[in-house]
């Protein structure tokens, strides 16, 4: 994903930011599962399609953060991730 442009992102920011984006995921999937206590009256594939959206917005702000703890705090996110994926590996969750 890419780096997003005409931001001065912080560490506390754009941690409020992923919560903010985390909040609406949970919405749009409790709003699917009538779990606001209303009946949803959208079809399931435009609801799947507002999911997707809101997941993609979870997820361009975690690599938001990403490049925040490479630039203000010099964390080297590529050695990162292969350990994280080495990670994943000793506990059988990839097999690559």
């Amino acid at each position: 994903m890419p780096q997003l442009n005409r931001l001065s992102p912080t560490l506390e920011s754009t941690a409020l930011k992923l919560m903010e984006e985390a909040g609406e995921l949970a919405q749009a999937i409790g709003k699917l599962r009538g779990l606001s206590g209303e009946v949803c009256a959208e079809d399931a594939r435009t609801v799947m399609e507002k999911v997707t959206r809101e997941l993609l917005d979870v997820a361009q702000t975690a690599v938001s953060m990403m490049f925040v703890l490479e630039e203000c705090y010099g964390i080297d996110i590529e050695a990162a991730l292969d350990r994280h994926v080495q990670k994943l590996k000793a506990k059988g969750y990839l097999s690559l």
